[in-house]
């Protein structure tokens, strides 16, 4: 039999928004063609986040984010489609995905036989126009300047980045639709922000240019409704955008035949909050549903399933492992995924983010542990090729590290162990929260009740014990990493008027008389007594610490939007600064 499969990747794709889990047909016909095509499963979950923890696990399948921040391929381990180019299979990736060129993600690219990158993506270094942006910048403020420089090279459809990247996957596609033993993974940055779909789209959604929106933060919801209508119709402008490529190969599976040898697989790494419970995107909050209960389409010539929903548990882990299974290869130890054709699975699934919430799932509970105290620590990193996302590790980070002892899946190598200095804004804060999602599909009302958590809780246990996690995170957790869970470990009950403070919105900037202090960088507002003096009422904390993690731009207002300030101490803020300065609705801030 000819074997060969098409990995097509979106990124941040919303499973909320698009068929046959919800969402117009009629708007986004390709995705209800696909799933006539296909099985769509009901309860495939994420597991390590964001980015490139995601594209670890498509490589690895093992989950990675309870040893490792964002960081590239390590030395030990597996990957998938490096193991398929070892047997024979020519794999080919064609992607926009700038974060595979960057420090954090340079090791990916180079495990498949073939690939080729399309620039101009979210801020993505391309085109160099001298004058327009800052290299001094921080990081974020250059990525918006540079985005807008690329924008302007992709004035036509047939310009824009993820038109291009399609072209390549259909070219590789033609090219190759006699040959036999492929595997094309096809991977678009899209719908991920800045949502800048091409014209055709924007014009349908009625966005206009310069006008609208389209790049939200990574915080509480601050902006004024009409901003989160404008961001809202951008991303399903992108979707438009999106489910048009997703229609491209699937004519191309239909022109060549393709469908009764050739694997089909359509995921993404996360999803993507747009306003709902006052979330913007994602990494700040807890992981609810909105951002890891994922769309997953799998179509297994071998099997002929079509049109069909799979209910099993199923995670981003079992792709890879599917993969090999199709491919005729074993999977090796160290791998935790299950191929998706076998029947039995998993009954849970374990996902979350380095340093975040540890959180696990069985299909209809899902439990969210949170640090055990406000420190959040010990928090450490286990790696041999230390990098983050854009930058390698600092000398003031690595002038401590130890040699750890080997992880069951290191191969017998010692790796770098580099504590973490804990966030100010961590999972403490937001707290540990259950949810029921047969009676609370939305997440809206995070429960209390012993016995469901104490089972969660041991699940969680018995999930990171199989996943060799480190002792610092049981002891940050405060789990046990021998032993049973106890009623003594529970925290939900403890935590639960804290997560109520911490899930209340914020109340937006056109409502708060003080806007233009609470949006007056923090440092330059302390220099005045009279807001030093209400802060310090409100949020000692900011006054009264060093700080060193504060972002020299941040205000009173995106602390607040990162969960850091409550919604009731907040408008407490605005209602004495609007006294202690003697505002009114005309007034202005602080002079600059």
């Amino acid at each position: 039999m000819t074997m060969r499969a098409i990995v097509l990747m979106f990124d941040s794709l919303n499973r909320r928004m698009i068929p046959p889990y919800a969402g117009d047909a009629s708007r986004f016909p390709n995705f209800a063609r696909l799933a006539k095509h296909t099985v769509a499963f009901e309860n495939f979950y994420a597991g390590s986040m964001p980015c490139m923890p995601a594209r670890r696990e498509m490589h690895t399948a093992r989950t990675n984010f309870l040893h490792r921040s964002w960081g590239p391929l390590e030395p030990f381990d597996d990957s998938v489609p490096e193991m398929l180019g070892r047997a024979g299979v020519h794999t080919h990736l064609a992607s926009d995905h700038q974060h595979y060129w960057e420090d954090g993600g340079a090791t990916y690219h180079t495990r498949y036989s073939t690939w080729e990158f399309f620039r101009g993506q979210e801020g993505d270094p391309w085109k160099g126009a001298v004058g327009t942006t800052d290299p001094r910048q921080n990081p974020i403020a250059r990525m918006r300047t540079q985005d807008q420089v690329n924008r302007s090279y992709m004035a036509t459809e047939a310009d824009h980045v993820q038109t291009r990247t399609v072209d390549a996957g259909i070219e590789f596609i033609e090219t190759n639709a006699d040959a036999d033993r492929w595997m094309l993974q096809l991977e678009l940055f899209d719908p991920h922000e800045p949502f800048f779909a091409a014209e055709r789209f924007r014009e349908r959604g009625g966005i206009t240019d310069g006008e609208t929106f389209d790049w939200p933060p990574y915080r509480h919801v601050t902006e004024a409704e009409t901003e989160v209508g404008q961001a809202r119709e951008s991303y399903l402008a992108l979707l438009e955008m999106c489910d048009y490529s997703l229609g491209r190969v699937l004519d191309a599976m239909d022109e060549h035949g393709l469908w009764d040898d050739t694997m089909l697989i359509v995921n993404t790494d996360h999803g993507y909050m747009l306003g709902e419970r006052g979330w913007w995107a994602k990494s700040t909050q807890p992981w609810y549903n909105e951002l890891v209960h994922l769309p997953m389409f799998l179509w297994d010539p071998r099997t002929q399933r079509r049109g069909e929903r799979d209910e099993r548990v199923a995670r981003t882990i079992d792709i890879p492992a599917t993969l090999l299974d199709f491919f005729e290869l074993e999977a090796t130890p160290d791998m935790e995924g299950r191929s998706l054709t076998d029947v039995p699975q998993p009954q849970t699934a374990l996902f979350g983010k380095h340093g975040d919430h540890v959180n696990i799932t069985d299909g209809r509970y899902v439990y969210m542990r949170s640090a055990a105290t406000a420190e959040g620590a010990p928090l450490e990193e286990f790696t041999l090729i230390p990098t983050h996302m854009r930058w390698r590790f600092s000398p003031d980070e690595l002038r401590d590290w130890e040699p750890a002892e080997p992880f069951s899946f290191t191969k017998g190598l010692r790796t770098m162990r580099v504590a973490v200095a804990t966030s100010w804004l961590g999972s403490w804060q937001q707290g540990t929260q259950l949810f029921d999602l047969a009676t609370d599909p939305d997440q809206g009302d995070p429960i209390v009740d012993e016995d469901v958590e104490l089972r969660m809780a041991s699940l969680l246990v018995e999930a990171m014990r199989r996943n060799d996690a480190p002792s610092s995170q049981f002891e940050r957790l405060g789990l046990p990493a021998d032993g049973p869970v106890t009623t003594e470990h529970l925290l939900a009950r403890a935590h639960r008027n804290r997560v109520l403070a911490q899930t209340d919105p914020r109340p937006r900037t056109d409502e708060c008389v003080a806007a233009d202090v609470l949006e007056t960088p923090l440092l330059q507002a302390l220099q005045d007594p009279r807001v030093r003096d209400v802060v310090r009422r409100h949020a000692p904390g900011l006054v009264d610490s060093e700080l060193v993690e504060l972002p020299p731009a941040a205000t009173l207002m995106s602390i607040a939007g990162r969960a850091g300030i409550g919604r009731e101490a907040l408008l407490a803020l605005d209602r004495d600064l609007t006294a202690a300065l003697d505002l009114d609705d005309t007034s202005a801030a602080l002079p600059r």
